[in-house]
Formats: C-alpha cells, sequence, structure tokens
C-alpha cells in the first residue's frame, strides 16, 4: 500500500520538490516521505510469516517503536512550522509551542524507554504454526496504565495546536468579511489539514490504549493495518497537495524571508492595501 501510494505521488513530488528550491518544509517532506515508507516497510517486514531469530526480531521491533515516535514528532514539527507561518511568522507563539513541544518528546522518549526498552517489560517468543511456519512476536509485561497516562499531554498537546489553527480561521474568516472578499484558499485548506492530523493523531492514540485490550485478532490486524500504513500515506500527501494547490494559483510575489511559506496573492492593483499571507 505504501509503495502504490509512493508511486501514485512521484510525479508530483518531482515537479513540486526536486525541480524547486528547498527550504525547510522541503525536508520535513523527505524526511517523513522515506522514513515513513522505510519504517512502513519494515513494520511489514517484522509482522510477516518468515522466522526472525529472537535477538534480530527484538532490534527491529524497537527500532520500530521508537521509529514510530520520532515519526510522531515529526509530524508536530510540520504543524508547528505552520501555525508559525499562520501567526505571521510570531516568535512568541514558535517559543511556546516549542516549549510546549519539549516535554511531549520527553513523554515519547520515557514510554519508549520504559514500555519497550527494558527487557523485563517485553519480551520476544516464537510462534509456531507449522514445521515450516513460525515466527516471533512480542509478548509485554507491564499493564497498560503508562501508556494511557502518558497519552493524555500528548493529545492535549495536539489539542492546542488544532485550536490555535482554528483561532487563525475564525479570524480571517471575520477580516475576509469586513472586506467583503472571499477566504483565502490556503488558510483554508492549512487549517482543515491541521484538524485532519488532529484526527490522526487522535486516533493513533487511541490504538495505542485499545491494543492492550483483550481484542480479536481479526479486530487487532485491522489496526494494525491502520496504524502501519495511514500515517505514511496521509502526512506527506497533505504537504504535497498543498503544494499543488498553490501552483495553480496566480502568485504575484513569494517572500525571500520565509523562503517558499509565504506566498502574496493579491492582485497588484490592491497589493498596497491588501497583503494576503499563505502557508505554501
Amino acid at each position: 500500500m505504501i509503495c502504490y501510494e509512493y508511486i501514485l505521488q512521484f510525479e508530483k513530488e518531482v515537479t513540486y520538490v526536486w525541480a524547486r528550491q528547498w527550504s525547510v518544509m522541503t525536508y520535513l517532506y523527505l524526511a517523513v516521505r522515506y522514513f515513513g515508507i522505510s519504517l512502513a516497510i519494515i513494520c511489514a517486514c517484522w509482522g510477516g510469516l518468515f522466522y526472525m531469530p529472537e535477538a534480530v526480531s527484538r532490534g527491529i521491533f524497537l527500532f520500530m517503536q521508537w521509529g514510530i515516535s520520532f515519526y510522531s514528532c515529526l509530524t508536530k514539527v510540520i504543524l508547528i512550522w505552520r501555525l508559525y507561518a499562520l501567526y505571521n511568522q510570531s516568535k512568541p507563539v514558535l517559543y511556546v509551542l516549542l516549549g510546549l513541544f519539549l516535554p511531549v518528546v520527553a513523554l515519547y522518549i520515557t514510554v519508549d524507554i520504559l514500555l519497550w526498552s527494558r527487557s523485563s517489560a517485553i519480551s520476544m517468543q516464537v510462534i509456531v504454526i507449522t514445521p515450516n511456519i513460525k515466527y516471533c512476536t512480542a509478548f509485554f509485561h507491564t499493564g497498560p496504565m503508562l501508556a494511557i497516562y502518558t497519552s493524555i499531554p500528548i493529545i492535549c498537546y495536539d489539542i492546542l495546536l488544532v485550536v490555535l489553527a482554528i483561532v487563525v480561521l475564525r479570524k480571517h474568516l471575520k477580516d475576509r468579511k469586513g472586506l467583503k472578499l472571499k477566504p483565502n484558499t490556503f488558510v483554508v485548506v492549512i487549517i482543515r489539514y491541521h484538524v485532519v492530523y488532529f484526527v490522526l493523531n487522535l486516533a493513533i492514540q487511541i490504538i495505542m490504549t485499545v491494543l492492550w485490550a483483550n481484542l480479536s485478532t481479526v479486530a487487532i490486524n485491522l489496526m494494525f493495518v491502520f496504524y502501519d500504513t495511514a500515517p505514511y500515506i496521509i502526512v506527506p500527501r497533505l504537504i504535497i497537495s498543498i503544494w499543488e494547490t498553490h501552483a495553480k494559483d496566480n502568485c504575484v510575489h513569494v517572500s525571500t524571508t520565509f523562503e517558499d511559506c509565504v506566498c502574496w496573492t493579491s492582485p497588484p492593483i490592491l497589493e498596497q492595501h491588501e497583503m494576503d499571507p499563505c502557508v505554501v
């Protein structure tokens, strides 16, 4: 699924990434795209029905768990970067978001150490289906409360990010209504994608908690299908779609101080009266 998605988006990636000047968002896109593909392939191999030695299986499992946490942090950095642009490159907003983001990173690291990395918390065991089919799987020796408690601050931080985005949208709609102008397409699109990010991150946190329940094998496998594919498809696709939307618009001026993240979309006649920033 991930490879098929990459093939579908490859032409757009060449057009909007490789054939244009690189920016901070370009590096973030490449990180989530190619690290996501690598992580998805490793997850698929580890979950496949072929044998891995216990030591190898444990190492791959730990890389997966730490990698998923790192990927989640990357998605939050993208949201912070876009909010920084939406708030007219406000340094206080950026510093507050980064200051609150550091404890979130610390929580991810704490969970990865206490819940996944300790030998007493997890063990790898061989599951034998037939004499010729066997594979390693993980067995947990700790309860779900650590994962549940640590997910609460992370969800609260996600709520803060989406609330700040909605506040920008309300102000933007109010200002445009006063000027009797239509809302800026890019502002609306970006806020919409912030909401999608929030729903995705919330779903992942819920799945991480629900996986501790005594669910059927079918239900667990369906959750893992979503957990191991959706983030690596949705996150880079949303970045590409914003660039594609911008490419179809007539852009008067591109800011050099904020690379390609700010675009002035007003007509030349109104440029002195209505400078309308949009995050690309």
